[in-house]
């Protein structure tokens, strides 16, 4: 793979990370009601995210509310939305990066040894960006695992487990850490190595002076 289609695929990878991680940033699913157990209640479900919680009835009806205290949620729900909001802004910056190093656009200095480094910046903004979301979602499956399984007098089909945003965060992780990956693929050294290599390796273009003759007759030879 060239170094130009190596580029554009981290970058398309990187943005649909980034695009994935905004949507579970929004998702109210980062946990739900578990339908384990023996008796097994399917008339409301219940959903928590960061930012809201919903019930869904079995007819189809979904009322959500927002979280009223930000000072009252637990140290998880704070922290993952923290390390969300954080990534977020970490992948924008790497789109816009990301775009001015790439070699396929026009945009910002035309040297190449510049524009491989704007672009490998813009690969370590979405790896950051990345670890990040990985670092929120996982912190959030970490608590809600721990929940399940303590002991409490909740049954267990009262309790909560994975959401479907829990997913689609790890997958996001893994999109945007693979996009800056191969944009920090982009060294500028080997480009510089090759320029010094192609400059050395051109026919030099300066003519020699003429070798002037000189016009004394030679003496001492004579054909025989």
């Amino acid at each position: 793979m060239g170094g130009g289609a190596r580029e554009l695929a981290g970058y398309l990878a990187g943005l649909g990370g980034w695009v994935a991680a905004l949507a579970a940033a929004v998702l109210p699913q980062w946990r739900q009601s578990s339908y384990a157990g023996d008796a097994i209640i399917t008339a409301v479900g219940l959903h928590e995210g960061l930012w809201m919680s919903c019930a869904a009835q079995s007819t189809g009806q979904v009322q959500c509310r927002l979280h009223d205290s930000l000072l009252s949620l637990d140290v998880h729900i704070q922290t993952s939305r923290a390390l969300m909001v954080i990534s977020l802004l970490l992948g924008f910056f790497g789109i816009i990066v990301s775009v001015v190093g790439m070699k396929c656009t026009k945009v910002g200095e035309e040297d190449p040894v510049t524009k491989s480094r704007i672009a490998v910046a813009g690969g370590i903004l979405f790896v950051l960006s990345g670890l990040c979301t990985l670092a929120a979602v996982s912190l959030y499956a970490t608590q809600v695992t721990y929940e399940f399984f303590r002991e409490s007098t909740v049954p267990i089909n009262a309790r909560y487990e994975f959401g479907s945003a829990l997913f689609v965060g790890w997958g996001a992780a893994s999109l945007t850490v693979l996009g800056g990956s191969l944009l920090c693929c982009s060294c500028p050294a080997k480009e510089r190595r090759g320029q010094q290599y192609y400059r050395q390796s051109q026919p030099s273009t300066t003519r020699e002076p003429p070798i002037k003759m000189s016009s004394s007759p030679i003496r001492g030879e004579q054909c025989l």
